[in-house]
């Protein structure tokens, strides 16, 4: 099931955490991040610590299937791609078969997870499966995929929300629409890196369907997460901390624009930008909690 080893090779557990991502973690805290974001807000800033966990645990393996389902499916065109040529199954240092069997474990992991959730949370991940599986395929048949992705991470927020509640309410959907127009603005950044890559093989990006304007589109994406958001700690009746927080989050990604105009950035840019709103997602978060108290 696994390949051979050469005394060169790294040892397989390392490439299996390689093929999980975990060994790039903002990757998969920025899924954790709007999930947080839900549970803390649905409890209104106290949320049961064991739930915490369960959110946790569950957006790691989630996140992890997500990763291992996205390598299978393009495991003949990632070793096309300058960025993503030396992953385990685009380079053949895993088999089909492994990935197969991780992606099974992952799912099986989440599926636990599930049972301790609420029946509507627990549908709500039923719901999200399909996406979570099928939206690689959507760079090859859909011109903006980042969208897809986006919704599977809405889910992120529905699942969490409906957890502590039990129910779906307004300023649910707010953090949802947020969280919606967020990822597809951090991961419309994240395209960009690939744009000469996607457009040689013939995949889709919202980089590419945006052509010159992306900047601009990644600017309106983050400036109307603002809005949501602001509609959102209105709606939840969020306090000072908060909105210093939404500021800080707002100047942040101005910067990010700004960044972005130069025809051709600097590379290391969309990377850094990709980093920098894991932690613009934490320091919302801070306010969230701080929100129900100042």
């Amino acid at each position: 099931m696994l390949t051979q080893q050469s005394p060169h090779q790294e040892p397989t557990w390392i490439t299996v955490v390689r093929l999980l991502r975990w060994d790039k973690p903002a990757g998969r805290l920025i899924l954790m991040v709007p999930a947080l974001w839900a549970v803390v807000l649905a409890a209104r800033g106290t949320p049961p610590l064991l739930l915490v966990g369960v959110i946790v645990l569950g957006t790691l393996a989630t996140s992890a299937a997500g990763c291992v389902m996205n390598d299978l499916w393009d495991r003949n065109i990632d070793p096309k791609v300058k960025r993503t040529r030396t992953r385990p199954l685009a380079s053949r240092a895993l088999t089909v078969q492994t990935g197969i069997a991780v992606v099974l474990v992952a799912f099986a992991c989440a599926y636990g997870l599930s049972l301790f959730l609420t029946p509507l949370s627990f549908w709500l991940c039923v719901a999200a499966v399909p996406v979570i599986v099928l939206y690689p395929l959507a760079k090859r048949a859909f011109p903006v995929p980042q969208l897809v992705l986006a919704i599977a991470w809405g889910f992120a927020v529905l699942i969490s929300w409906t957890a502590v509640t039990g129910a779906l309410e307004w300023a649910t959907l707010w953090l949802w629409a947020a969280t919606v127009l967020w990822t597809l603005g951090f991961d419309t950044v994240y395209a960009m890196a690939d744009r000469d890559d996607d457009r040689r093989i013939g995949v889709n990006s919202s980089a590419l369907f945006f052509g010159d304007r992306t900047p601009q589109a990644v600017g309106i994406f983050f400036l109307l997460t603002t809005v949501f958001l602001g509609i959102e700690g209105e709606a939840m009746g969020l306090g000072i901390a908060y909105w210093v927080t939404l500021a800080i989050a707002l100047v942040g990604w101005i910067a990010h624009y700004r960044q972005l105009l130069p025809r051709k950035p600097y590379p290391s840019v969309y990377g850094r930008i990709f980093r920098q709103n894991v932690y613009l997602g934490f320091v919302l978060l801070a306010g969230m909690v701080l929100g129900f108290w100042l």
